[in-house]
């Protein structure tokens, strides 16, 4: 049986040219040793796996080589490597700075590679700093890490610093791909790109996951086999997310997450890999913004398809609604039902019915529909009220007859958000109160206008037992203040205009602030829909009140006289 080499080290780069993704640190080190520029001590520093111990070998030899050499010479006895985390004590220093006063028997440079380096002691970093600062002129120290900050800044200062990079996606992928038509793979360009983004940009891990999903799926190397092998969710389950979100399949969206869970993937993993789906169709809906798509040819037209259908808005919403529950996931105690709230909320996005958007108009849609007008959408407040405006509309007069509201909530008058083009005023000005008290006098004139809503006769008996009514249900709900201005006069009834007469003007605001309950439930209880309100005051009439303690007690005192010898008698105070 033949020996097996892994891709990392059989494909190992020889020379700079076949180094990837580190062309500036190549042609930097190429220059400097043409120019005879280079620095007796370097340190490569960046991610794992990303060519700093390949580009110090191939560094130590170019710099030994003079032409004339076979191809199988390695300078072996040139070439020191050392790996500082199991050589990291001072005696491990010592022997090397005893070794570096030797000149080289083969070529012209000693070269040490310390790999790890910042795995020295601190002890043994002191006692290299002076043979790396004045070293002998055969010798070359090329340092190796991935943590540069564990390195102290004295021996930074000696060295001359490379920083290697990240593999990039498409050049990791680029190189897969020459590795595959080497060994005769047939890999489909996506499955070598999830490949390269697994990989995370380092070569040597991308190489190790090539050579394990080859073993898995042999010489033909498809998408499907490399998710399964990698345990990846694969782009076809967001495509299809996105599709159940856009079309308010809430059903079929909980059973696939269901079903991504029961895969053993977590809920986390799920809705994060959503928000950047959504973000890749974001960037998919402008030209210019296409080339940040980091995937495959083939999945780049599925995302541009489906761009297409999904509008901006959505993808900014869904991309706020995602970003949330991935925030929110790890403090949450109960993570499935947070992921499930989240998805329903993304199909819910774009849900537009008249079951959901009946609730903001006084009336039904379908019944402007039919009459041919345009409705005005308010928005109504919490109450904890539950009676409701149920009157049917022209009782056994028409066959279009529909209910006025089920949805209409007796309680604070609507809230409603003003646009003009005027200058815009303080919600607590006279002058936005004022507007906003016209406006809703308008759009009640939409409901009283239409000739075939109820108009019964009644009599001011029923209307006075209504009034109480109304009053008795103001003082369940703790509303003692406008229930005690409704009990201070009787209402008087002239054809449909109920007549109030208060001893002042406060009384009068404060009921023309609340009058749209107390007009819907008279009107509601009558079953006329031309009643109003005309309030005026009498201040002659205030003066039949008492206010003070000093009123009250001259009032009391000319209804009985011996109430004054009382208080003289006691010595009392007012």
């Amino acid at each position: 049986m033949e020996h097996f080499v892994v891709s990392a080290r059989k494909y190992r780069p020889q020379t700079f040219k076949d180094v990837v993704g580190q062309q500036a640190i190549t042609n930097t080190l190429l220059n400097a040793i043409e120019n005879n520029h280079l620095a007796q001590a370097l340190l490569f520093t960046g991610p794992r796996g990303v060519g700093k111990t390949t580009c110090a070998r191939i560094l130590a030899k170019m710099i030994n080589s003079d032409g004339n050499e076979t191809g199988e010479e390695d300078f072996a006895f040139n070439i020191f490597e050392l790996d500082a985390a199991s050589n990291n004590s001072v005696d491990d220093i010592r022997n090397l700075t005893d070794q570096v006063r030797i000149p080289p028997q083969v070529g012209k440079y000693k070269v040490y590679i310390i790999d790890e380096v910042h795995m020295l002691s601190q002890s043994a970093f002191n006692a290299f700093l002076k043979t790396l600062e004045e070293p002998p002129k055969h010798c070359i120290f090329i340092l190796a890490t991935t943590e540069k900050h564990k390195i102290i800044p004295t021996i930074l200062s000696r060295c001359q610093i490379f920083d290697f990079k990240r593999i990039t996606v498409k050049d990791a992928k680029e190189y897969l791909k020459y590795i595959a038509t080497e060994q005769g793979v047939n890999a489909e360009d996506d499955a070598l790109h999830i490949i390269a983004q697994k990989a995370d940009g380092a070569m040597r891990d991308a190489l190790s996951i090539f050579d394990r999903v080859v073993s898995f799926s042999g010489k033909n190397l498809t998408r499907h086999a490399v998710t399964e092998n990698l345990n990846v969710l694969d782009y076809e389950t967001y495509f299809t997310s996105t599709d159940y979100i856009l079309e308010n399949k809430i059903p079929q969206l909980l059973i696939q997450f269901n079903d991504t869970l029961s895969k053993g993937f977590d809920g986390h993993h799920f809705i994060a890999g959503l928000a950047s789906h959504f973000r890749d169709l974001l960037v998919s809906k402008t030209p210019q913004t296409v080339d940040l798509l980091e995937v495959g040819e083939q999945t780049k037209a599925k995302y541009l398809e489906q761009a297409k259908i999904a509008s901006q808005e959505f993808l900014l919403q869904g991309i706020n609604l995602a970003n949330d529950c991935d925030l929110k996931y790890k403090t949450s105690k109960n993570q499935r039902l947070l992921v499930e709230l989240c998805l329903m909320q993304l199909a819910s996005i774009t849900f537009d019915g008249e079951k959901k958007n009946s609730k903001h108009y006084i009336i039904p849609p379908s019944y402007f529909k039919n009459k041919g007008i345009t409705p005005i959408p308010v928005t109504l407040p919490k109450s904890n009220t539950s009676s409701k405006i149920t009157e049917e509309v022209a009782k056994d007069t028409s066959s279009e007859a529909e209910l006025v509201s089920e949805d209409l909530m007796v309680s604070e008058p609507p809230k409603l958000i003003l646009k003009s083009d005027k200058k815009r005023t303080s919600g607590l000005s006279l002058s936005s109160i004022k507007a906003k008290k016209e406006h809703l006098i308008k759009q009640m004139d939409v409901v009283i206008n239409e000739d075939d809503l109820p108009k019964e006769d009644f009599t001011e008996e029923q209307l006075i037992e209504s009034w109480n009514a109304f009053t008795k249900m103001l003082q369940d709900q703790g509303k003692y203040n406008l229930s005690s201005i409704l009990s201070i006069d009787t209402p008087k009834v002239i054809g449909t205009t109920v007549h109030l007469e208060f001893p002042n003007s406060t009384n009068k605001v404060e009921l023309e602030r609340q009058q749209y309950d107390l007009l819907a439930f008279i009107r509601k209880e009558l079953n006329n829909f031309d009643i109003n309100l005309s309030i005026t005051v009498n201040e002659e009439k205030e003066k039949q009140y008492a206010y003070t303690a000093k009123e009250k007690f001259e009032k009391l005192r000319k209804k009985n006289p011996n109430i004054d010898t009382l208080r003289k008698t006691f010595d009392l105070d007012i």
